[in-house]
């Protein structure tokens, strides 16, 4: 029933998914639904984590590149993630901004996942430890930039994109490398 959901995200946000719909994609009724999940908000937030993990398991980079690669490769993905699911991606961050405790869980939990790899991928894999360090902060606050980035340009006609994603991708990086530098 999750997978549904999931699938059912591709085209409209968390919060339009119809549970009559859910139940008859998966062929059940309402009711037997709402055994497995006793209420719609529950189920939602069962979307919303599956959501998380499968962000976090799409941008996973091949281990065997090299670490700017992988960086790279990450990116990739996660403006390719974003600009698919554009919708879906801004229900799930604007979920996490509506202060719903779970769903601002789950939208932490993988921006951690995502902050601690970007980290590893830098040489800094101690700092994916320490959520305070000002290291650790500043690629948090730069996979925000680099997401606001994406949600926005996906949002454009193509024919109005200022850039292509690759280059959105390369000033993301070079962003990222001034940034740390401050």
């Amino acid at each position: 029933m999750v997978k549904i959901g999931l699938m059912m995200l591709r085209d409209q946000p968390i919060h339009e998914l119809s549970i009559d719909a859910i139940a008859g994609e998966a062929g059940i009724s309402r009711g037997l639904l709402f055994h497995y999940f006793p209420s719609k908000r529950d189920y939602y937030l069962a979307v919303i984590s599956a959501a998380g993990r499968r962000l976090l398991r799409v941008t996973k980079p091949d281990e065997t590149l090299a670490p700017e690669q992988q960086l790279r490769e990450m990116l990739v993905q996660f403006v390719a993630f974003i600009s698919r699911r554009r919708a879906a991606y801004i229900s799930f961050v604007r979920g996490a901004a509506g202060g719903d405790d779970f769903a601002v869980k789950v939208y932490d939990e993988t921006r951690a996942g995502l902050t601690k790899r970007i980290l590893t991928y830098l040489g800094t894999p101690e700092i994916a430890d320490e959520p305070t360090s000002r290291e650790y902060l500043r690629i948090h606050a730069w996979l925000s930039y680099t997401e606001d980035l994406a949600i926005e340009w996906s949002g454009l006609p193509e024919s109005d994109r200022p850039y292509t994603a690759d280059a959105l991708i390369d000033h993301s990086i070079e962003a990222l490398h001034l940034l740390r530098k401050l």
